[in-house]
């Protein structure tokens, strides 16, 4: 984006237009992965080979997302966000065809394509939002990364009505890739005007430039290690609960719809922490919440304290990658590639987790390889003073938002 001012109404309009372009995100996303027994389920896949199936989407979203910075720079958030979900609607329906007639490589495919537009599709989409925040001059990453989790509620919440009434898992991945395709293409359209670079000007940073900060490495650290965390129960609590607990797809889909209610509302309302907190103390705090939530999960008590526990566990995880996302774009002439190679380390979280979890679940079960996520916290924890805030480029657009008592680079009130 240019440092060109935009009237407030002009913003605002953006503001909504980015909100729903997470909310979008999300549903399309996470739609299916509260019925995540029935794709394993009617594939006839073990909890390691699920896991492996899973792989095929985190290391097609890892490969892209280091294009995915360059891309935004050539044609802008707006494009980018629909080549990504072109790729991604393309492959739930690829996922969806392969369940339907029991094909394990296309259900692969699809998740692959899945993968890499929902990289491209993350990169632009904070991008824009991080360009939106700056100039409003306020705090709102987290509130966009609310619409995501909306998102995910929704589609939490149609999964529990399809698997309620047995809707087959592919109708509702056909029905879900439609949804994001009608919304998509109308919503971009209300982003700010982009302005590529002049031809023959060399962009502010390359990819390489950005792999050599320690400061975005770092950050990318923070996201993996919360990452981690909100994907391990993005993949795995659903089943946690069924294999666990013998809970019904119902009552699985609940568990998890509970999960990303706690994370919808951390994010709503986690913007009011940071300001107040700085984002270091804001990650500390949730770390706990989710460390105390995981415990909860993985009792095998009872089914409402595992419940309970989702909820913590979801506000626990709610705020590390909204906070790092704006920590990397702090400068705006180099948040496109900062986001995107911030971005490639936190997920290989997603590239890490799924197998991982699955293999470990193979040995001693589900819940008992969730304890892993611990050690995700506690990489999270070590790298999470990188994100105090800093100051951005001569020409930088409007005050940094969230710094709270972080305040700009060299203080803290830690």
């Amino acid at each position: 984006m240019t440092a060109t001012e935009f009237d407030r109404p002009r913003l605002e309009l953006a503001k909504v237009a980015v909100g729903f372009t997470f909310a979008t995100n999300g549903l399309a996303y996470a739609g299916w992965l509260a019925r995540a027994p029935a794709v394993r389920d009617g594939l006839d896949l073990s909890a390691a080979g699920f896991g492996l199936l899973l792989l095929c989407l985190s290391v097609a979203a890892i490969s892209a997302i280091p294009l995915a910075g360059p891309l935004v720079q050539r044609f802008g958030p707006a494009r980018s966000v629909l080549i990504g979900s072109t790729s991604m609607v393309l492959g739930l329906t690829g996922l969806a065809t392969g369940t339907l007639v029991g094909s394990v490589p296309l259900a692969g495919l699809g998740l692959v394509l899945t993968g890499m537009g929902n990289s491209t599709w993350d990169v632009a989409m904070n991008v824009e939002g991080a360009d939106v925040e700056r100039r409003l001059g306020r705090t709102i990453m987290p509130r966009f990364h609310a619409g995501f989790s909306l998102g995910t509620v929704l589609g939490a919440a149609f999964s529990a009505v399809a698997a309620a009434v047995d809707l087959p898992i592919w109708a509702q991945l056909y029905i879900t890739a439609a949804l994001a395709a009608a919304v998509t293409a109308p919503t971009v359209r209300k982003f700010l005007p982009y302005h590529p670079l002049p031809a023959g000007e060399k962009p502010a940073m390359s990819v390489g430039q950005a792999w050599r900060e320690p400061r975005t490495v770092l950050i990318g650290l923070v996201m993996l290690g919360f990452g981690f965390t909100e994907g391990t129960a993005n993949d795995w609590l659903a089943i946690g609960l069924v294999d666990g607990y013998r809970a019904d797809d119902t009552v699985a889909a609940i568990a998890f719809g509970s999960f990303v209610t706690a994370m919808t509302l951390g994010r709503l309302f986690g913007g009011y922490a940071i300001e107040r907190w700085g984002r270091v103390l804001t990650l500390r705090l949730t770390a706990a919440s989710a460390a105390l939530g995981l415990l909860l999960v993985v009792s095998e008590v009872a089914v409402p304290l595992a419940i309970a526990g989702a909820l913590l566990w979801g506000a626990g995880a709610s705020l590390g990658f909204p906070i790092g996302m704006s920590a990397a774009a702090d400068d705006p002439a180099r948040a496109a590639i900062r986001v995107s190679v911030a971005g490639s380390v936190g997920y290989g979280a997603f590239l890490a987790g799924p197998p991982l979890i699955g293999l470990l679940a193979e040995h001693v079960g589900v819940l008992r390889a969730m304890l892993c996520v611990f050690g995700a916290l506690a990489l999270g924890l070590l790298a999470s003073g990188a994100t105090r805030p800093v100051e951005p480029a001569p020409g930088g657009v409007g005050r940094k938002p969230g710094s709270g008592v972080d305040g700009v680079a060299g203080k803290s009130g830690d």
